[in-house]
């Protein structure tokens, strides 16, 4: 009996220092485990802060860049449309309806670059939302309006010449300023914001084609404009040009941006696409160059000048080395 205890005992005993040297393992696994578990975490955290840090960095450098944008086209923007304005108005003679339509473009100019401002001051209210939107419907429309004006000048002249007047054209600036007027209205329903973004993209892509068609059709009907003057001609021209490029340059990528599911996400897209509609009043401005004729005249006169003296070189160059050539034939 005692034999067979002793063998209990030492059995007993062996099994137990197995059982804690299997805990003694367990344990040490465990916290391994734990540790690396630990380590993981914070390298995760650490990854986490870096991109948080980095995107956060990105956004305060757009937004430093859209504040200096903004506040340097409202500080040269103002004083620049209200001189264009008062220039243009002295433009205005009888029969001549063009800077009516410049004029009514410089003014929703202003309404643009005054709502500008309210947003800096820290005014979001509503109705400035509207009005901004209000204002950039009329500019495209009168922007249509010069560039139709500027067609039937070269393409139907007679009839231009017998039906244009002043009150004919503020006939059609009411009509603009109405048709934006009620475009806007679908603010104040509820509807959804998506669909208001591609109502309104929509409405500023109808104008694109039709800019289009004016710059074309207008090319073409220049040779047989025989009453136009050629410097006429070249002024309307590069009105037409000046009129697309603003439109193609400032107002498309806010159009794509508005259609484009994937570009809507996208900070640095978004904010191209605010900056180059904020800088549109400016662009504006260089219209007033283009109906003004002594400004416009120097200019393609210099650009014409320095054709020819460029044709003028080339051609005795051709001369000396054709004499060269027969002298050394001789």
């Amino acid at each position: 009996m005692t034999n067979r205890g002793q063998v209990h005992w030492s059995s007993s005993l062996h099994l137990e220092l197995e059982e804690e040297e299997d805990e003694e393992q367990t344990t040490w696994l465990f916290e391994k485990t734990m540790e690396m578990q630990d380590n993981i975490t914070f390298n995760n955290t650490d990854d986490f802060n870096i991109t948080n840090s980095s995107s956060s960095q990105s956004d305060i450098n757009i937004e430093s860049v859209m504040h200096l944008m903004e506040l340097t086209v409202i500080c040269t923007g103002l004083p620049l449309i209200l001189v264009a304005i008062c220039a243009v108005y002295c433009l205005i003679q009888k029969d001549h309806s063009a800077p009516v339509y410049v004029i009514n473009l410089f003014i929703s100019d202003l309404i643009q670059l005054c709502c500008l401002a309210a947003w800096k001051a820290g005014e979001l209210h509503d109705i400035i939302g509207c009005s901004y939107i209000f204002a950039l419907i009329s500019s495209v429309g009168f922007m249509v309006c010069i560039s139709l004006e500027r067609y039937l000048v070269i393409a139907k002249p007679l009839w231009y010449r017998f039906r244009r007047n002043i009150k004919t054209s503020l006939r059609v600036c009411a009509v603009v300023w109405t048709l934006a007027f009620a475009s806007v209205l679908t603010y104040s329903f509820n509807v959804n914001h998506q669909v208001v973004e591609i109502i309104f993209a929509a409405i500023f892509l109808i104008p694109f084609p039709i800019l289009i068609f004016f710059l074309v059709e207008t090319i073409k009907a220049l040779s047989a404009a025989h009453s136009v003057p050629a410097e006429e001609k070249r002024r309307i021209v590069t009105l037409l040009v000046m009129v697309l490029l603003i439109y193609t340059l400032l107002f498309l990528p806010n159009i794509i941006w508005s259609l484009v599911q994937e570009l809507r996400f996208n900070q640095i897209f978004h904010s191209l696409a605010c900056i180059c509609l904020y800088v549109s009043p400016l662009a504006d401005v260089t219209m007033y160059f283009c109906i003004r004729k002594s400004a416009m005249d120097k200019l393609l006169k210099s650009c014409c000048h320095c054709e020819m003296l460029g044709n003028q070189k080339s051609s005795s160059t051709a001369v000396g080395n054709m004499s060269a050539s027969c002298t050394d034939t001789v």
